[in-house]
């Protein structure tokens, strides 16, 4: 395993995966769902002044799937290969994710349906992309 593409993957996919994030959930109507529900999310300020925890524990956690896909990967150099492996990695993080963590909180929180599938969406998109941002800056280089 080369920890220095690791480590470079994990930067990769966490600035993917914020500046997506920041999209969906600024730009989209994902933003006026959230404010739907002020007794459950934080105000803006709120989440501005916790947001250096929140970014350190995502670095972390893209950092542990970098990890896991380097340790999995079996395939080739080529960035075909890292953008196929990669991008059904992510989809799978995604997937996982929806099903751990969105659904779970549609369940657990007082929250509607249509916040739940939006976030859905928006997760599912975040995770693919991180996770091909991952496999096309880890590949491997020839022979290892």
């Amino acid at each position: 395993m080369n920890f220095l593409r690791v480590v470079l993957a994990a930067v990769g996919a966490f600035i993917a995966y914020f500046l997506l994030g920041g999209l969906a959930f600024a730009l989209l109507p994902l933003r006026a769902e959230f404010l739907k529900y002020p007794a459950v999310y934080r105000s803006q300020q709120g989440q501005m002044s916790h947001m250096p925890a929140g970014m350190a524990a995502m670095f972390l956690s893209i950092l542990a799937l970098a990890v896991i896909y380097a340790m999995l990967y079996q395939g080739g150099a080529s960035l075909a290969e890292g953008v196929r492996t990669g991008a059904l990695f992510g989809a799978l993080i995604g997937v996982y994710s929806v099903g751990s963590f969105v659904v779970h909180n549609y369940v657990n929180l007082n929250i509607g349906l249509k916040l739940t599938l939006e976030q859905a969406a928006a997760y599912f998109a975040e995770w693919t992309v991180a996770g091909l941002v991952i496999g096309v800056i880890y590949r491997p280089t020839a022979g290892h």
